[in-house]
């Protein structure tokens, strides 16, 4: 055989060729776990000679936001509006490449905004420093989408994103594979299965490379569900969507760019006048689910000014985390008041999760 590239290029050949229907639908699903396989093989060698270099962009703040959007659709100005000229925009440089970003300050929060180089076809291939633009994008809290009202269509951008193992809106299907000595590939569906066959995932799962494994499927998923888990390298991420140069759009275009994007919860916007940024702040506020924690000094009242901000289903070790690496080290318990507590003044452990306007104390060795 050829090399890994080769040999992807014919499975997909294949593909290519294989007329789609319920009938090819598990031959097709073979071929795609190959490549997936392929594919992951062919990242591992390369990160093993070095040849990727590696992609940072300093973290701050509360979350991220990468605003992902095609060149010149105004994301630098809608920058500047969210964080404001004022707010500390340092240059981290890229290999090659600098995103910047800004600080959103909002309702006591500071969420990093990435303003993204603009992404173009087939950047999940490495084209225009794409794989650079997207390693960032996958670590990031929410992707804000930003369009143009007179060229609403994100579906190069979305495919972009899906190559790249960046999955919008969606969670993890719930599947579990698990490894044995023996007994060849099991699949056990939990649910009844409408959209693939246990023999299909049996058969995807072996060309992925298993040979004893026990599969749980605990939902009704497709083919392509299945290739992300067995791919294992998915991140599921929250994405909005910006509609930018409504203050200029004609009759009908705003209602065309909603229709052709139903998915996404949109905030129309000019970045240009500041036109619905508050809505859109508060958009993004809401989509990274951030909660309000107020801290108690031990023998004081708790400071109800100026909240602790923590993403929702955070520990008490997180929000240890927050104030100071130490406290996590030498943490006792906590006391809690508020709607995570059975009581008000609850003793709790560094697993307690904390819930939005929780007073929480935390008591440490001395």
């Amino acid at each position: 055989m050829g090399n890994i590239e080769e040999q992807i290029k014919e499975l997909e050949e294949q593909i290519a060729k294989t007329k789609y229907n319920k009938a090819t639908e598990g031959h097709i699903g073979k071929l795609k776990a190959k490549i997936a396989k392929l594919t992951q093989d062919e990242e591992k060698r390369k990160a093993s000679k070095g040849s990727t270099k590696g992609f940072y962009v300093k973290k701050a703040g509360n979350a991220t936001v990468a605003l992902v959007g095609f060149p010149s659709v105004g994301k630098s100005t809608l920058l500047n509006r969210l964080t404001g000229a004022k707010s500390e925009v340092g240059a981290y440089h890229f290999t090659t490449l600098d995103v910047v970003p800004g600080v959103m300050e909002y309702n006591h929060a500071k969420i990093q905004i990435l303003d993204m180089p603009g992404l173009i076809k087939d950047a999940s291939r490495g084209k225009g420093r794409g794989r650079e633009v997207i390693a960032a994008a996958r670590a990031s809290d929410v992707i804000l989408l930003v369009v143009d009202v007179f060229n609403p269509d994100i579906s190069v951008l979305f495919r972009e994103l899906w190559n790249a193992a960046i999955r919008l809106n969606q969670h993890r299907p719930d599947v579990t594979i698990t490894g044995g000595d023996s007994g060849g590939i099991v699949v056990k569906p939990t649910i009844k299965l409408t959209k693939i066959t246990p023999e299909i995932i049996k058969d995807m799962t072996a060309a992925y490379g298993h040979v004893n494994a026990t599969v749980v499927v605990r939902e009704d998923i497709n083919v392509e569900q299945m290739l992300d888990i067995l791919s294992g390298n998915r991140v599921y991420i929250k994405a909005i969507m910006a509609i930018n140069k409504v203050d200029i759009a004609h009759d009908g275009q705003l209602e065309a760019a909603y229709d052709l994007n139903p998915e996404y919860p949109k905030f129309p916007i000019s970045a240009a006048t500041g036109q619905g940024m508050e809505e859109l702040k508060q958009g993004i506020y809401d989509t990274i689910d951030m909660i309000r924690i107020y801290l108690k000094p031990q023998g004081r009242e708790a400071d109800l000014e100026v909240p602790l901000i923590v993403k929702r289903g955070n520990t008490i070790g997180d929000v240890c985390e927050l104030i100071h690496r130490a406290f996590r080290q030498n943490f006792r318990y906590a006391m809690v008041w508020g709607k995570s507590a059975k009581f008000p003044g609850q003793t709790v452990g560094i697993d307690h999760v904390v819930e939005d306007e929780d007073i929480v104390c935390i008591i440490v060795k001395r």
